[in-house]
Order: structure tokens, then C-alpha cells, then sequence
């Protein structure tokens, strides 16, 4: 059988058996398994040595060179007999093995050092502005960074629009400025503008994170640098910052050039204000307080290395514009790391629920993920690749880089 498998016409199985049990005088099963002890014809260990010379020497002058080699081992008949299927799968394997083994990891990116936006007097600054994504220019002599932003003005030449900054931070959402107009944002995110959520966010609030699965900021901090390790070195946003738990953690670890603290919240800008205040050691020179829209970043394209968004994602109004402005902003290969809830469960299949579910995040204003995929076809959607998570229980943390170029 599995001589007609491997050589096709050559022999038929009959007429091959036929010609060796007269030739050997043994029976079919000695030829197949030669080193059978069960045949009565083969006695000693040098008849079945002489059988199986006998054997090569007959086998190989019958086949032609093209189905098998000319020169043949001890072991040729054994070789003969193997079925060929069981070549071809391990070479198969053998092949998918190496190509893993072999396969290199993505090279770190290449940050280029770039001037910090702490600098002071005229010239580019590393901000754009959130109407038209021009660069802004520093117009006064006061330097952006934190504790300096009183009296900074910034403006941009192409709409002419100047941006002021208070004690605490540089005010550059779109509506900066106006007198008469005013909006407000969805039930979340008014909730987090208010003094007393502000107040509280970091003496309470957020440590009661951990019955969803929270590991505590600083956990959450050493697992975004295992993502980050990337783009170390170059300039990281913060968004939604809070009162600035992560800002302080990333402007302390050294591990990049600069930290921008962005929040739509004045108050909780003034909470991160007062706290890195507190610290005597902080290197204040190293990070910059914005106030922004995170729909609206006041980034120039392809500007910055990373974006960190510590339990804000649900917060979004509208997670797609913010991950697509996300998108916008990162360089090629820049990372983006994020940490929110999943709310699964049996019951989220159900038809009524994902319609409820729309419902209740057009009053507040708030986004919750029912699955990994669905954060996944965010980011895809959004144009980013590369997407891990990691969960534990409710909570997920989340990553996705920019693809390069």
C-alpha cells in the first residue's frame, strides 16, 4: 500500500508481493517489518542483516534514480516503507517552527529630542491651535510650564487668535476667550468640573476604583510603561489627567522629555496644580498644564509620542472623535495606552440591552465597552494597530500605536 502511495505506477501491491515471497521464500509481513522476531524463515542476526542487503540491492535496481537516491543506508528499506505523508508534515512543521523562531521583534522607535514647551520668549512652543491645528507662538516673555502660566499669551498666524494662561494653567479649548457664548457638556463631564468631585477625586473617589478591578495608580503605572517602552524619551500627554495622580508619576520616573497635563476640568487643573506644588522636588520645568477638549487636541499632527488616558475613556462623550483625534496627534509608531471598564456579562446579548445601553450613554454622556472586540474596533477604526489589552475582572487596560511609515 504504501509503496503504490509513495511510487504511483511502478508496482501493483499483488504483483509486488508475488515477486519477493519467490524470490525470499518468506511471508509479505517479514518484508514489510524486517525486524519482526516472528518469522520462522529468519533465524539469526546475520540472515536478517544478509535479507536486508539482499533487499536494497533488489529494491534500488528496480527504481528509477528520479523516485529514489542512488546511494541508500542500512536503513533504506525502512525509509522505503514510511509513509510519505509523514515527511511531508514534519517538514511542514520544521518550516512554520523556524519561521517563528526567526521572526525579529519591531525596533524601538527613535525619538527625536525636541525642545521642551517650558522654554520662555518668542518662538514655537510645541502646541497648536484647536481651531485650525496651526503651531502657536509664544508672544510674552513668561514661560508655559507649570507655576509660570500667568500672563503667558500664545497666538496662532494663521486665525490670529491669542490664548492666555492663568496662575494654574493655558486655556486652548476653542471657545477660549468668548464673552457672550457658552456651552455646556454632558452630565460626566460637568460632574468632574465641579470643586467638590475635584476636590475629592484623589482623596476618596479614586480609590474606590478597586472594587472594579482596579490594581491602584501605581500598578497601573508600571504596567503602561511595559507598553511605553517604545517611545521613552520623547513627550507624552496625559489626557484627562484628573488631578494629575499619572502626571506626577510620569514627570518624577525621568522616563520622558515632557509631560503635558491635559483635563477639560478647571478645577481638577487646579487640584494637579496645588498638589505638584506640595512636592518640593518636582521638576516643574518638565511638564505644562492645559486645559482642552479631548475631540479637539491642541496638538499638531503626527507631534506627540504618547497619549495615557488613566479611567477616562468612559467619560468621552464621543470615544470615536476622541481616539480619531488621538490618531491624528500620535507620530508613526506612537503609542496610545488607556484603562477603563467593560461591562459583559450573560445578559449583554440580549437585544433590549445594547438599545438601553445606547440610550443611558446619550444622557450622561458617558461610553461603557460591553467587550474586548469593541474596543478593539475603536482603535481599529480610528486607525490604529497593534491592539493588547489586559483585564481583571471589569477593568481593562488597553494599547494601540499608530501604524509607521
Amino acid at each position: 500500500m504504501y509503496v503504490c502511495r509513495s511510487f504511483g505506477v511502478l508496482l501493483s501491491p499483488r504483483r509486488l508481493l508475488g515477486s519477493l515471497r519467490r524470490l525470499f521464500y518468506i511471508r509479505p509481513t517479514s518484508i514489510f517489518f524486517p525486524q519482526t522476531r516472528n518469522s520462522s524463515s529468519i533465524t539469526t542476526v546475520k540472515e536478517r542483516e544478509k535479507l536486508r542487503e539482499t533487499m536494497n540491492s533488489v529494491i534500488t535496481g528496480n527504481f528509477k534514480p528520479a523516485f529514489f537516491p542512488s546511494q541508500l543506508s542500512k536503513n533504506s528499506a525502512r525509509f522505503l516503507f514510511r509513509p510519505f505523508t509523514t515527511l511531508v508534515f514534519t517538514r511542514s512543521l520544521t518550516a512554520k517552527v523556524r519561521a517563528f523562531v526567526e521572526t525579529k521583534p519591531t525596533a524601538p522607535i527613535v525619538v527625536e529630542k525636541e525642545e521642551s514647551g517650558g522654554g520662555s520668549g518668542s518662538g514655537s512652543c510645541g502646541l497648536a491651535c484647536p481651531i485650525c491645528y496651526n503651531p502657536l507662538t509664544v508672544i510674552s516673555d513668561s514661560p508655559i510650564y507649570v507655576g509660570s502660566t500667568v500672563g503667558s499669551n500664545l497666538q496662532c498666524n494663521t486665525c490670529k487668535k491669542t490664548y492666555s494662561g492663568t496662575q494654574t494653567h493655558l486655556d486652548l479649548v476653542a471657545s477660549s476667550g468668548s464673552k457672550q457664548y457658552d456651552e455646556s457638556m454632558p452630565l460626566a463631564t460637568e460632574l468632574f468640573r465641579t470643586p467638590v468631585v475635584s476636590f475629592l477625586y484623589e482623596r476618596g473617589w479614586r480609590q474606590n476604583f478597586v472594587f472594579g478591578g482596579f490594581p491602584g495608580p501605581e500598578k497601573e503605572f508600571d504596567m503602561a510603561k511595559n507598553y511605553l517602552k517604545r517611545v521613552l524619551g520623547g513627550k507624552i500627554v496625559d489626557a484627562s489627567c484628573g488631578s494629575g495622580m499619572f502626571t506626577r508619576l510620569f514627570a518624577k520616573s525621568g522616563l520622558f522629555s515632557q509631560v503635558i497635563a491635559l483635563d477639560y476640568s478647571e478645577n481638577m487643573l487646579r487640584q494637579c496644580y496645588e498638589f505638584i506644588e506640595q512636592d518640593e522636588n518636582f521638576p516643574k520645568e518638565k511638564v505644562t498644564l492645559v486645559r482642552a477638549d479631548i475631540s479637539r487636541l491642541p496638538f499638531e499632527s503626527s507631534s506627540i509620542d504618547a497619549v495615557h488616558a488613566g479611567a477616562a475613556l468612559h467619560c468621552w462623550p464621543s470615544p470615536s472623535t476622541a481616539v480619531a483625534e488621538i490618531s491624528r496627534v500620535l507620530r508613526p509608531g506612537g503609542v496610545f495606552v488607556a484603562t477603563t471598564y467593560i461591562v459583559d456579562g450573560p445578559f449583554t446579548f440580549l437585544p433590549f440591552v445594547n438599545t438601553f445601553r445606547q440610550n443611558m450613554m446619550g444622557i450622561a454622556g458617558s461610553y461603557f465597552a460591553v467587550s474586548e472586540r469593541e474596543l478593539e474596533d475603536l482603535c481599529r477604526t480610528c486607525g490604529l494597530v497593534g491592539f493588547t489589552c489586559m483585564r481583571n475582572g471589569p477593568f481593562v487596560m488597553i494599547s494601540a500605536r499608530k501604524r509607521s511609515s
